[in-house]
């Protein structure tokens, strides 16, 4: 029986690897989904408003299950085996096995970061309520960090169901925050940043995040509830600072100059995941001597 925890974490680690693999899938799919939609509304105003359309985008079918997943460089469709989580970047030494293009490394990465994280949750809390719940959690800010990383987006169609998620598993009691504290939490996490948001925009003329933080970071309060706020953008900013500063004088800053803050705050979110908000909060301000 001792050995039963250490099991079910195992499997969840392999559970993990298959979610991974489909996340991949919807970190690439997921924004074309979006830009697609935002075509078809301009598209729609156009010949409403009796002004010249354009020719018709592509409309073939393509969503989070179709097409089947195939190279993005030569279009060879994946058979069966060369989609196994991890094993087939091992078997296909990273490439195409039609056009021998390089694969990249994010997909096994992403697919063992998944592992790793359920793993975690269901060493930690168990396959329970509870540990099923911070999987979730787990994953769908690995995928939100990476669409805002490639796209500056954070859609609403994970940000959204993250914070009422989060707001469930605290009237179930599944995870360890009074439900005042998470609907609090949820309320001051966008506020906080759209005031943020006003006060740069009214100082700069400049706009220095998007809504999809106000509302990533609404979910984290109402996965931690108010307390957790302050170290959460605390972490957040510090480590996205450093970052950077890091990246500015490496020359590696994006057109504009600037770095999207969503996996900072994810990064944030999945440290008070690990440690607890209270310690990220200790060692910030043991780190500044205070």
């Amino acid at each position: 029986m001792e050995f039963a925890p250490w099991w079910d974490a195992a499997l969840a680690g392999v559970m993990g690897l298959l979610v991974g693999s489909f996340l991949n899938v919807v970190i690439y799919r997921l924004p074309k989904m979006m830009e697609r939609q935002w075509a078809a509304e301009c598209m729609e105003y156009t010949r409403a408003a009796g002004l010249p359309v354009p020719e018709a985008a592509d409309t073939s079918v393509f969503n989070l299950a179709q097409p089947r997943s195939r190279c993005q460089a030569c279009g060879h469709q994946l058979r069966w085996y060369e989609n196994i989580p991890v094993l087939s970047y091992l078997f296909l030494r990273g490439r195409c096995s039609s056009c021998s293009v390089h694969i990249s490394m994010r997909y096994p990465l992403v697919e063992l970061a998944t592992a790793a994280l359920f793993y975690f949750c269901v060493q930690r809390w168990g396959t329970t309520p509870t540990g099923l719940a911070w999987c979730l959690f787990s994953a769908t800010l690995l995928v939100l960090a990476l669409i805002d990383w490639d796209t500056t987006l954070l859609p609403d169609d994970l940000t959204l169901p993250l914070l009422w998620a989060g707001l469930l598993a605290s009237a179930l009691h599944w995870i360890d925050v009074p439900l005042f504290s998470a609907v609090v939490g949820a309320a001051a996490g966008y506020v906080s940043l759209w005031l943020v948001y006003w006060g740069f925009k009214l100082a700069t003329g400049k706009e220095g995040m998007g809504y999809g933080d106000f509302k990533l970071f609404a979910a984290l309060g109402a996965w931690f509830g108010w307390q957790a706020l302050v170290p959460l953008i605390l972490m957040a900013s510090v480590v996205g600072a450093i970052i950077g500063i890091a990246m500015k004088f490496s020359s590696n800053l994006r057109e504009g100059g600037y770095v999207p803050f969503g996996p900072f705050l994810v990064g944030a979110g999945l440290l008070a995941m690990a440690f607890g908000p209270q310690r990220i909060l200790q060692t910030l301000l043991g780190a500044l001597g205070l």
